[in-house]
């Protein structure tokens, strides 16, 4: 058996493979993204989940805020021009649109009737109660007979 060296003078089909830019998944092809997805932080205590939605730049007339059934979604759409008076010329014009949506199915153990928000400094944060029945029962093992 023999041993053949390729050289890097000629290039191979499967170079070439990666050096096209399918493979790119970065985001220089792509048209500056005016929606965002805000992140969120997630935390549980004895008597609540809390969900931290970190949305800068917002107030907090832009959320809505919806329960169905067992379904929270959390939304906000923000549209901004920037006006001109009348007889104005202008050589550029900017729009500005930010929406969002994130659901997220709530577990049985949620007082949907006691769901509350606020938002302060850029964070909106979702208080979700639990029901009582299920906040102040602790876990316990079951026997096998």
């Amino acid at each position: 058996m023999s041993l053949i060296r390729f050289s890097k003078n000629y290039p191979t089909v499967f170079d070439r493979f990666f050096d096209n830019d399918l493979l790119d998944w970065s985001n220089r092809s792509l048209a500056p993204a005016t929606s965002t997805l805000p992140s969120v932080n997630i935390r549980e205590t004895a008597d609540k989940f809390i969900l931290d939605f970190a949305a800068p730049g917002f107030t907090k007339e832009d959320f809505k805020i919806e329960l169905n059934r067992n379904l929270l979604t959390v939304s906000s759409e923000v549209k901004t021009e920037n006006e001109t008076k009348e007889g104005e010329e202008y050589t550029c014009r900017e729009f500005s649109y930010k929406s969002f949506k994130r659901s997220f199915t709530l577990p049985e153990s949620v007082n949907g009737e006691l769901i509350g928000a606020n938002y302060t400094n850029g964070i909106l944060s979702v208080v979700l109660p639990k029901r009582d029945e299920l906040a102040t029962k602790a876990s316990r093992l079951i026997d096998i007979n």
